[in-house]
Parts: structure tokens; sequence; C-alpha cells
């Protein structure tokens, strides 16, 4: 069976390239264009709840954009679904990604220009031309240039990626440094280094890392599942996660974590992957 969040087509509706393997009603090629707000909210057929976020400047394929809820697919994460808030426009090659917690753009070159909006870690921007302190971006606006780094740079740890989301509210299905879930801090992590990750805690315990023996110390960068959940090894004795028992991104310790949830009803470690394979890219 299909996994809907990665299949780009429902009964109503396809892409061009799934004819003769999905079938719909029509199929059409769509246009990629770019998430034009701060992040674009991402929902499944049933409009209940946030399922993913994309981020301002990523790049999002819409096949039905005159539509109020369009189908789309997020070209970062994969991640496909229904429009569920936010707003796109005409497709610009990033240039430069915002890579500390938040930054501002001004619509002037001066830090005391009023009203500025607020951009997540991880945002892409289309940078035109750099002037002192500020980089001037495609749509005329003005961002600290020491908040940037070039799309070609990527970070070396994804541990300390997680860590500049400490204290960042829980937010299911938050995929930015305003409101983030457990899977979205894992995902954030590791595209800051550059490394593919799906976006739900089940699509990244099925193919992330190599699987370790239980009770195996952990590492710095390892990963712990449970049913729904998923954490980051900062140590052998701690680990940082999005979750609802702080409601934040927190540290905690890894024996203490592991009987809480258990206690809580949500069952024991499923898996404990290490990343070694995937950070000698």
């Amino acid at each position: 069976m299909m996994d809907r969040r990665s299949t780009f087509g429902t009964a109503n509706l396809a892409h061009s390239s799934l004819q003769g393997e999905v079938e719909a009603r029509s199929y059409v090629d769509g246009v990629v264009m770019r998430v034009a707000t701060p992040s674009l909210s991402i929902q499944g057929p049933a409009a209940t709840v946030l399922e993913r976020q994309a981020l301002y400047g990523w790049p999002v394929h819409v096949l039905n954009p005159e539509e109020k809820t369009p189908l789309l697919r997020c070209q970062t994460t994969g991640y496909v679904g229904f429009l569920r808030q936010g707003s796109f426009d005409t497709w610009r090659a990033p240039t430069h990604r915002v890579a500390v917690r938040q930054t501002l753009s001004f619509d002037s070159r001066s830090f005391k220009s009023p009203d500025p909006i607020s951009l997540p870690l991880g945002a892409y921007v289309t940078v035109s031309d750099q002037e002192g302190r500020f980089s001037r971006t495609c749509d005329g606006r003005f961002i600290p240039t020491d908040h940037l780094k070039p799309m070609d740079h990527h970070e070396t740890d994804p541990i300390a990626v997680a860590e500049q989301h400490l204290g960042t509210a829980y937010l299911w299905g938050g995929n930015s440094s305003f409101g983030i879930d457990c899977s979205g801090l894992v995902q954030a992590a590791l595209h800051a280094c550059g490394l593919p990750c799906p976006g739900d805690s089940d699509q990244q315990e099925a193919i992330l890392g190599d699987t370790l023996p239980p009770n195996t110390p952990a590492q710095r960068g390892d990963l712990f599942f449970w049913k729904g959940h998923v954490a980051l090894a900062v140590s052998d004795t701690t680990l940082i996660h999005a979750n609802v028992f702080h409601m934040a991104v927190a540290y905690e310790n890894i024996s203490d974590a592991i009987t809480r949830i258990a206690a809580q009803g949500d069952g024991p470690v499923t898996r404990h992957a290490r990343l070694t394979q995937l950070m000698k890219r």
C-alpha cells in the first residue's frame, strides 16, 4: 500500500508521473513554487490537525494552485498533503539558508526598521547582493548577513543544530524554531547537515541509521525510537527531544525518559539506531 504522505496524488488528482501507478480522475504536472510565509502548514485529507510544515523559501510542488486547499509536495522533505495555512509565490532558487534559531527580515537596510518579519532556522532566502552587515534578498528585504550561510554549507553536528532549538515550544507537526515536534527536530538537525530525513517518526525509524543491540551504550547522535516518538542522544546519559511532558525541546536523562515514557503507557524503546553510516557521506 502506498503511503499517502509520500504519494503525490489522491483519487481525484495525481501528478502526471503517477499515471498508470495511481488511479485518479485526472493527472497534471503542477508547478513548483516557493513558500512565501515564515511557515506553510500541511494537513491530511481529514483536515483536523497540522501534519507538517514547509519553511519560508522552501520549494513546494503544487498540483492545483488555484484551489483554496491545493494538494502539494514539499520538495525539501518529500511530504505530501494539503495547504492548511500559509502562501506561496513564484519559485526562486535559494542561495542561502537561515543558520541561527531565528532571524529578522527588514524592509530597509536598518535595524531600526519597524515591523520586521521573523524567519526560522532552516528557512531559505535568495540573496541578490550584500552590503555591510545586511544581505538584500530577491524580494527587496534585508537580513543580517551573519545569520545566513550558503546553501552548499552543511553543518557537521546534528546535535548542535538540535540544541539551537532548546526551549522551543512543542507543536504537533511543527518543523520550525517557532514550534516543533519530535520528528521535526530530528529532521531539522539532519537537514542542516545535508542528510536526508523523512518527516514523521515512523518513517524515520524505518530508514535512519543502523540498528543497535539492546542495552548498547548511547553515543552522541544516536536515535531512540518509541511508538510515535523519537529523541536524539546528546551523550551516553542525556538525550534531547521535543516532547509534550516538557511542552518544549528539552534535555532529559536517558534512563529517566525510558522509565517515564513506559510509565505513561507509551511502551518501551522500539529501536536504538546509530547514524554512523549517514555521517560518512
